[in-house]
């Protein structure tokens, strides 16, 4: 009898899983407890593989050999607490499809800025023909490229949601961009927990694969010592440190690797502001050790197009910039943002809160921000810290309400910069949702 495989959650990750478990000859069944997409339904229905959505038919999922889970699915959920006393084994996509390829894989991971360097890193590799596929968070299900497309290289966002359950996945070449604190919520609120999950992007590397890692981030500082990494150490920083093979001197972009030494103008890239240069970094290592002339990394810095919802130009109306950054669903994203604004700002924040200590932007608040405006369904906390720190403070219940506000509030010269801090779920689908409506409401001015 044929192992079975049970998918829990059929978005990309789930749908992809579920078509290659079919195809390396497994019984297969996929269930949702939300509705499944139109198009996965038919990606299910075209492979022939039973599903079911809006509940959770326990008998069906219980007898499970393996189980593929959405990074999506807290560990809380009811059905996973029941497989986990059963000791059912419980994997992520990404582990399922790291069993039938032996392509190269560059894994990104960090708080913030992974997106940016995912995209930018598979932009290095693919504009100087290397065949990469790009996978995890953005791009398509790794596993459905292993099964139908394959690539002999694949470039993957991790979150922590999926590297906690990776075991014996193996990333080529792992970038851990930073550490801060971030869905503590799924970790029961310890930051060690997500720390741990983070620092998983490195387990089962040997001396021929390649570490990349901001070198002044304290917490990774800390842990390196304690996990003593097996693979080569490829530290960048904003300046030339000890040991260093990414760093900027006299305006220059340095990266020191196996393959030689690349250098460029800092001025040339197309992505500005601190955090880029540190994703600009760790990208081009990668595409050092992956041995791309450097002509090719050079013309790809300059003409990336960056990322959507991260600090992304909307509009100037009427001498004010607005800036979509809702990608920043946490703390530290939303320090990146104020850090690289050069005008007086009306900040849009607000959402689900995560957990947040909202310390970390407190001064920049103070020295940047003209006007606060709260968007979410209940902003006590955000009352609580920020009342009595800045004299305009207003609460809206809709994206058209923020950002009329916020045209009223700005002054010529202003930036009105939604940066929010927190999760989307409670006015929002998700932060691309929050994202277009603010770039739809700001259009409409």
């Amino acid at each position: 009898m044929s192992k079975r495989i049970v998918v829990l959650g059929a978005g990309e990750s789930g749908a992809g899983a579920a078509v290659l478990a079919k195809k390396e000859g497994f019984d297969v069944f996929v269930s949702d407890l939300s509705g499944i997409k139109p198009k996965y339904k038919e990606l299910l229905d075209a492979h022939a593989i039973c599903w079911e959505e809006g509940h959770h038919t326990e008998s069906d999922i219980l007898n499970a050999d393996e189980v593929i889970k959405s990074p999506g699915i807290p560990d809380k959920a009811p059905i996973i607490q029941k497989l986990k006393a059963q000791e059912t084994p419980i994997i992520s996509e990404i582990e399922f499809a790291g069993r039938y390829t032996d392509a190269k894989m560059i894994c990104i991971t960090g708080s913030n800025g992974k997106t940016t360097t995912t995209l930018l890193t598979h932009h290095l590799l693919t504009e100087a023909g290397v065949d990469a596929g790009l996978a995890g968070n953005v791009g398509n299900s790794l596993a459905l490229q292993v099964a139908e497309n394959p690539h002999p290289v694949y470039v993957i966002e991790l979150s922590s949601f999926q590297l906690d359950n990776m075991y014996n996945f193996k990333a080529d070449i792992a970038i851990l961009l930073n550490i801060t604190p971030d869905h503590l919520d799924r970790y029961n609120y310890e930051m060690q927990n997500y720390v741990n999950a983070k620092f998983r992007i490195i387990q089962n590397q040997t001396e021929k694969d390649a570490f990349i890692f901001w070198n002044d981030d304290p917490i990774i500082a800390r842990e390196i010592k304690k996990h003593n990494p097996k693979a080569t150490l490829y530290p960048f920083a904003e300046t030339h440190e000890e040991g260093t093979k990414g760093y900027v001197e006299n305006n220059q972009i340095i990266v020191e690797s196996e393959n030689g030494t690349f250098t460029m103008e800092q001025d040339l890239l197309a992505l500005t502001g601190k955090h880029n240069l540190y994703n600009s970094l760790a990208a081009t290592i990668a595409a050092k050790i992956m041995d791309i002339h450097d002509d090719k990394i050079r013309a790809s810095l300059k003409n990336f197009a960056g990322v959507e919802h991260r600090l992304e130009k909307v509009a100037r109306v009427r001498g004010v910039d607005y800036i979509n950054d809702s990608k920043a669903t946490n703390v530290n994203s939303c320090w990146y943002a104020l850090q690289s604004m050069k005008t007086p700002v009306v900040l849009i924040l607000g959402g689900t809160d995560k957990g947040n200590d909202y310390t970390e932007i407190e001064a920049l608040v103070k020295e940047k921000v003209r006007a606060l405006i709260f968007l979410g369904v209940d902003n006590r906390k955000l009352h609580t810290f920020f009342d009595g720190k800045i004299n305009q403070i207003e609460d809206a219940g809709s994206m058209e309400e923020a950002v009329n506000k916020a045209y009223r509030l700005a002054q010529k010269g202003d930036t009105v910069l939604l940066s929010p801090c927190c999760a989307s779920f409670d006015l929002f689908t998700c932060y691309e949702d929050r994202g277009d409506q603010f770039k739809a409401c700001v259009r409409n001015l």
